[in-house]
């Protein structure tokens, strides 16, 4: 049975990470609570804090939304406007669930939220049905990786628990989603305020037959970065130079991907050169073999020139190294960016300069087309463009490995994120 590196759990033991998503007021932080309340994941003294806060506030029941809204600010406004990471466990597994903001505003905080998520919850007010903002969700998942997306149409006590309505969100919902690709759709119908449907499955709606969110979410499956092809991002030299240990040297980095074991023969990208692992290092520990996500120092037979930013990947497994990569962008700043713009761009421990050659067009969020002709990327905008770099890059196409496929654009004069970036299979011309 394969296992977890860093925890030596059965790999279907592992923690499920999952983002929450939906429009304001469709019910996302509600539904978080109503999940952490029915597994009793709530201590009494938090609920009555809850209960109390409600009352305040003047609601006629306890408000759930504020067990995960925890900024002042949030509770304020009403809204979720920061990613709440909670953590949960029942006795089939754990859990770690991002809440993100469903405001526009806040996609940014919403694309953080799903780069890690194993599956996208998305949420979808049943009166409301399919949104602009429930197209950006499922498109912004799909793209950061997301393969497994499950739909909660939400407030089905608001229509009744109407197996119609329900009917015809969920045939939306299925037109729109035939056009991601290679992702599992699963579609829902919830009541989070009452609980149906999120726990336990629900005696208002005999119509649906299927499982609770809960139950779908305990029996889905966690991504595997064992078994991809090794990649090993270099952070950090350690040469300490000292009496005790004046010969040491290794190279020090969390594990991407993959396995490796002492004796397997690697090449350092963007050199080329081969050389053979002969220590795998772990405080205070020596290991003969290591696999994703731990953090090691890897020693080498060869004195090769390995710096931070460089890769370490087996023999046979080559990555691109290049100067151009086409990818997909969401760009999150209010300040519009047009060809010519130059930017910090970081890919995996490596930061180099950059420039937006040109832009191939905008997703269109209806058809999933791309529209040519955009002179300039705005708020929101999810698009593919072209980027040059002033040293070459080493990565991979996003749907091969995360890590080295994705990146973020820093501005120059501000150091904010201005853009995430995946890296297509498409790389441009190499250096």
């Amino acid at each position: 049975m394969s296992t977890d590196a860093s925890t030596s759990a059965p790999l279907e033991r592992r923690a499920l990470r999952f983002s929450v998503s939906g429009n304001v007021d469709d019910g996302k932080s509600t539904l978080v609570g109503r999940l952490l309340l029915d597994t009793k994941q709530i201590a009494d003294d938090q609920l009555e804090h809850v209960e109390e806060a409600s009352r305040r506030r003047g609601f006629s029941r306890t408000e759930l939304a504020l067990l995960t809204d925890g900024l002042r600010a949030e509770r304020e406004q009403g809204i979720t406007i920061d990613v709440a990471y909670r953590y949960f466990r029942t006795a089939k597994r754990r859990f770690i669930v991002a809440d993100t903001p469903g405001h526009v505003q806040y996609t940014r905080n919403m694309i953080t939220g799903a780069s890690t998520a194993d599956v996208a919850l998305l949420i979808v007010d049943a009166r409301h049905g399919v949104t602009e903002q429930t197209r950006r969700h499922a498109l912004a998942s799909r793209l950061m990786g997301v393969k497994n997306v499950v739909f909660g149409v939400n407030k089905m006590d608001l229509v009744g628990y109407d197996e119609a309505r329900f009917r015809e969100v969920e045939a939306d919902l299925r037109a729109f989603s035939d056009k991601l690709p290679s992702t599992a759709i699963t579609i829902v119908p919830v009541a989070a305020l009452s609980g149906d449907n999120v726990v336990d499955r629900s005696t208002a709606m005999p119509w649906y037959a299927g499982p609770s969110l809960l139950e779908l979410l305990e029996d889905a499956p966690v991504a595997n970065s064992e078994s991809l092809a090794f990649r090993f991002p270099v952070q950090w030299v350690i040469r300490p130079g000292s009496d005790e240990h004046h010969d040491y040297r290794a190279y020090a980095g969390q594990i991407a991907q993959g396995t490796v074991k002492v004796g397997d023969r690697v090449v350092a990208w963007p050199s080329g050169k081969s050389t053979t692992v002969v220590g795998i290092d772990r405080h205070p520990e020596e290991l003969g073999e290591a696999a994703a996500p731990l953090s090691v120092a890897l020693r080498l037979a060869d004195d090769v020139d390995v710096s931070r930013g460089d890769v370490l990947t087996h023999e046979g497994s080559a990555p691109r190294v290049g100067r151009k990569i086409v990818a997909t962008l969401a760009w999150f700043d209010t300040h519009a960016a047009r060809p010519g713009a130059r930017f910090w761009l970081k890919n995996h421990t490596k930061s180099v300069k950059a420039r937006l050659d040109s832009i191939d067009g905008i997703l269109d969020l209806d058809s999933l087309a791309l529209r040519p002709g955009a002179v300039e990327l705005k708020l929101n905008d999810l698009a593919v463009a072209r980027l040059s770099t002033s040293a070459p890059l080493v990565f991979d196409a996003y749907d091969d490995g995360a890590t080295t496929g994705s990146f973020i654009l820093v501005d120059e004069a501000t150091h904010e994120t201005v853009a995430a970036g995946l890296i297509r299979s498409e790389s441009g011309d190499d250096a």
